[in-house]
């Protein structure tokens, strides 16, 4: 089980969040092998006590570090069931809002889209970007709400019948 201690960073006592922060950080750096290293060890100790919120971030970040296109829908899949509460775990108890994780639905849909569509399923990809799209009103409109509505609208346009 992953130990809850102060570290002055996220939410008191959040050294998980701090953790996760870390290795994505090695992530973004291009250390990938050592991201996956990182973040695997983490999935492992994250167990039944473990908040949503960690869950889901764990697995969309290991997600970004596989090179297999079937082990990061994998991976996104498993970042959607934890926040949509599916993969058995604790719903947000260390600082994750049920409310932030409906914010990480529409990305989390987009990923499963751009997914599908490295894996030649753009059928199941255009049901994830409807998903997406849907839920693009729920986002704020600041700098993340726009990105993800500027990356929905791309992938849109990609898989349009026109499209590139």
């Amino acid at each position: 089980m992953v130990e809850q201690q102060g570290d002055g960073e996220g939410a008191p006592g959040d050294t998980v969040t701090t953790r996760i922060g870390q290795t994505a950080m090695l992530l973004h750096a291009g250390d990938r092998q050592e991201a996956r290293s990182r973040f695997g060890a983490l999935w492992e100790e994250l167990d039944a006590f473990a908040d949503a919120r960690h869950r889901c971030m764990v697995a969309h970040y290991m997600a970004d570090a596989q090179d297999d296109p079937r082990d990061e829908l994998l991976w996104d899949l498993r970042a959607l069931a934890a926040a949509d509460g599916r993969d058995g775990g604790a719903p947000g108890q260390t600082g994750g809002s049920s409310a932030e994780l409906l914010g990480f639905h529409p990305s989390l849909h987009l990923n499963l889209a751009a997914d599908y569509v490295k894996l030649g399923r753009e059928e199941a990809a255009r049901i994830h970007l409807r998903r997406a799209r849907s839920l693009c009103d729920s986002l704020a409109d600041d700098v993340y709400g726009t990105g993800v509505r500027a990356a929905v609208g791309r992938l849109e346009a990609w898989l349009a019948p026109d499209g590139p």
